[in-house]
């Protein structure tokens, strides 16, 4: 089977010859770009920069050298712009704080200050800062640049929207061309084209404008989605609008070139519980999930990923009912979500992309045989009758000891010959 062809045949719930495999086609589900490098060496590739697909994550490429060695059957096809504005274009070496070069693009400016390392929107240094890179850290986090806003105030619900807009010719271009060539590699082509993350803390601060106005400020925002629920509400239904507009051009361009989208990054569930109620998520998000994944199936053939960490259980259903082909990352060390529980009760109507092994503590605090033990254990529970895409439970992170990452990769080649 190709990539391609095994991705939808576990989808659709059928096993497939082998365990089907992503790392690196998305945002959640990448490898720092210190562990890229650490695995080039350990494999005797070529010593160069990796280059940062993701920078406020800190993600690298897995190129076609990793991605033919580990045999993966994804490839991930992003946007024009990174998350911080910067066009992805002209990339050049750049040397991160722990020492390592990278490439970025050239409008990427950096400046250090007391050890901590700031970023700004779309490179312009004459800005605040968007974000910062802790001294000793390995990632960025957001900078809140706007104030909470006073409950008595009226608001413009155009200040919480320009951000979404509508594609212009050159992005257009620039989609139908990378999608035409990821179709033509034979892997299933994961989109993430953005619009559709309705309330995603990562993006509520918008860390891509110069002068973000509105709801910015993270508590700020959680207290709106229970004080100002319409005003969220009509955020939802506006952004959607703007979205599905953008997909329809898409999809007329390259559609055919799409496999699985990315739709959302919102996250509903903590370590022990979530963050809302089964008749909240309905109430404030329903409507709008609804709405977009109605309208991809009723368009496309493309399938549609929902990534929700956290103690999720009371929450599956209702993805489902949402119109969720995959939910991801699977955290099974969270309360409740019991990889055998899952597959018994879910593995027939959702697809599990992740859950292949547990990031908080068995891959950053076991030992390599731990960790091949809990990936042939996982792997037996989760693979049977599809509906199951290896990976690990979100990005894998920069300071994991790299013979318990290499043991993962063995463990999962070993189980897929």
């Amino acid at each position: 089977m190709t990539g391609k062809e095994r991705i939808d045949t576990v989808l659709s719930h059928r096993e497939a010859d082998k365990i089907a495999l992503d790392f690196g086609a998305t945002p959640i589900t990448g490898i720092h770009v210190k562990q890229i490098a650490a695995l080039r060496k350990h494999y005797g590739l070529e010593d160069k920069p990796v280059k940062v697909i993701d920078p406020f994550q800190m993600l690298g490429e897995v190129d076609e050298e990793l991605l033919q060695l580990w045999n993966v059957d994804t490839i991930g096809v992003g946007g024009h712009y990174d998350i911080f504005g910067h066009i992805q274009e002209n990339f050049v070496e750049k040397r991160m704080p722990w020492g390592q070069v990278v490439l970025l693009p050239e409008c990427f400016n950096m400046k250090v200050e007391n050890g901590n390392t700031f970023v700004f929107p779309q490179g312009d240094t004459a800005c605040s800062p968007t974000a910062m890179m802790p001294a000793s850290g390995y990632f960025f986090d957001s900078v809140e640049r706007v104030p909470a806003t006073d409950f008595d105030t009226e608001l413009n619900i155009e200040d919480n929207l320009e951000e979404f807009t509508l594609i212009n010719d050159d992005d257009l271009a620039y989609w139908r061309d990378a999608l035409i060539r990821a179709r033509a590699t034979d892997r299933s082509v994961i989109a993430s084209i953005g619009g559709t993350g309705l309330g995603d803390v990562a993006l509520v601060p918008a860390m891509c404008l110069k002068n973000p106005k509105g709801i910015r400020a993270i508590a700020d925002w959680y207290m709106s989605t229970m004080a100002r629920e319409d005003f969220i509400r009509e955020i939802f239904d506006r952004q959607t609008d703007i979205a599905i507009q953008n997909l329809e051009k898409i999809n007329r361009a390259a559609g055919d070139c799409i496999d699985v989208i990315y739709t959302c990054g919102t996250d509903f569930g903590t370590q022990d519980s979530q963050f809302c109620s089964v008749d909240a998520l309905e109430s404030l998000y329903g409507e709008a999930y609804r709405k977009v994944n109605r309208w991809i199936h009723q368009n496309t053939g493309w399938k549609t990923f929902k990534h929700c960490c956290g103690a999720i259980v009371p929450l599956i259903d209702k993805l489902i009912d949402f119109g969720f082909d995959i939910v991801n990352p699977v955290q099974i060390n969270a309360a409740g979500m019991d990889p055998q529980f899952l597959k018994d009760n879910f593995g027939s109507r959702v697809t599990f992309w992740g859950g292949g092994i547990d990031t908080q503590k068995v891959l950053p605090l076991a030992t390599p045989l731990q960790v091949k033990e809990q990936v042939y254990r996982l792997c037996d529970i989760f693979g049977k009758n599809g509906g199951f895409v290896f990976n690990s439970i979100h990005n894998i992170q920069a300071n994991v000891p790299v013979e318990n990452v290499i043991a993962l990769m063995d463990a999962i080649s070993e189980i897929r010959k």
